[in-house]
């Protein structure tokens, strides 16, 4: 159905019924790592913390994504959360569109993977964990 009569939305903002007075925290993210982060956001019962998804990085809609960062008032800190090393996923070449972004003296920090040569570190197991840290920093 939302495929049929919907629309495509750059950005996509948080669909659980939080208060946007309580939320002290914004996490960005792409892809599928959001369900990692709101499967453990609900787990966790972080109501604190929005989680945004960014559907297009270019042209990046700077406007929506200032809109929906302008919803929280009293979120001092952005997080950008991705699972691809920080060399090889959106970080680098949107972070100075994260940060033109913010509003009221919010602040942007990265979570994701540490820089590495190749896109896999090429074992499940470590794959699991590197996956649990970033979700952990991203909503600590």
């Amino acid at each position: 159905d939302d495929l049929v009569s919907g629309e495509f939305q750059t950005v996509i903002g948080e669909i659980d019924e939080l208060k946007a007075k309580d939320v002290t925290k914004v996490v960005l993210c792409s892809g599928k790592v959001y369900y990692d982060l709101l499967q453990e956001r609900r787990k966790e019962k972080k109501d604190h913390i929005a989680i945004v998804r960014i559907e297009q990085l270019y042209p990046f809609p700077l406007e929506e994504l200032q809109a929906e960062l302008a919803k929280y008032k009293n979120a001092n800190e952005v997080v950008w959360c991705q699972e691809e090393p920080k060399n090889q996923g959106a970080w680098y070449c949107s972070r100075h569109n994260f940060r033109e972004a913010l509003v009221n003296g919010q602040t942007l920090r990265y979570a994701g993977r540490a820089d590495f040569a190749a896109p896999a570190v090429g074992y499940y197991s470590l794959h699991v964990e590197q996956q649990r840290q970033l979700v952990e920093d991203a909503l600590k």
